[in-house]
């Protein structure tokens, strides 16, 4: 049986993500700052829940020791996200961005993510075919944003971008010191979810087929990659 924790599950993406692997087989563990909202979202699916906030090392601690008194983790999918947005739903361009909101955007999406891996590293080393997928962005490609007349180049904002480069250099990082595991970054796709207000262009359904896929790699399968559901992305 793979066990598998997905953070930030208790809907979205995360929530879609988790219901494919418990059909898959998995048994999943829904990461969710709110107890009550990941109770009621494990409920739903036939997952198992634990409260774990990405932004506090106390609740990321507790749920690792959690999960490892129940037999420990396969899987990890670094879900849990934020982008920074003005009043009115706007993206923060670069004249209004401030540390402030670089720091708030980087808090969950990099420093959240490493503080997670950092966490249940010990336990994914323990099992027989580990794997790790990190939630990335077409937004975090320097090749695609510095394409001209693309959708990416003319994204104005500027901490999210950033904060998914971050996860992308991670990711290779992890990957080439941990050989063993599979550790990728995955990029959904402009998916309706509340982190950009409903203003995608694809499901979560959709958006989630790439995580899945990742999920279940194999011990052969690619590691340090950079994926959206065509194939390949270029850094």
């Amino acid at each position: 049986m793979t066990t598998t924790l997905i953070t930030g599950a208790n809907k979205g993406l995360g929530f879609e993500t988790a219901r494919r692997l418990v059909e898959a087989g998995h048994t999943v563990y829904i990461g969710s700052r709110d107890a009550e909202r990941g109770r009621r979202a494990a409920e739903r699916l036939g997952a198992r829940t634990v409260r774990l906030d990405v932004t506090d090392d106390d609740s990321v601690r507790t749920a690792a020791a959690a999960i490892e008194a129940d037999g420990g983790l396969d899987v990890l999918i670094n879900n849990a996200g934020v982008e920074e947005r003005a009043d009115g739903n706007a993206v923060i361009g670069a004249a209004d961005v401030t540390a402030d909101t670089m720091r708030n955007t980087f808090e969950t999406n990099v420093f959240g993510t490493v503080r997670v891996l950092h966490a249940f590293l010990p336990l994914l080393r323990r099992s027989a075919a580990p794997v790790v997928v990190n939630l990335s962005s077409g937004l975090a490609s320097l090749t695609r944003v510095t394409d001209a007349g693309t959708p990416t180049y003319a994204y104005p904002g500027v901490a999210y971008p950033a904060s998914k480069t971050a996860v992308n250099m991670i990711t290779v990082q992890y990957a080439k010191a941990f050989p063993h595991m599979r550790i990728n970054a995955v990029e959904p796709g402009f998916t309706k979810t509340d982190l950009n207000g409903n203003t995608g262009i694809q499901t979560v359904e959709q958006g989630a087929e790439i995580i899945v896929r990742m999920a279940q790699v194999g011990p052969d399968g690619p590691t340090g990659g950079y994926f959206d559901a065509e194939g390949t992305l270029p850094w």
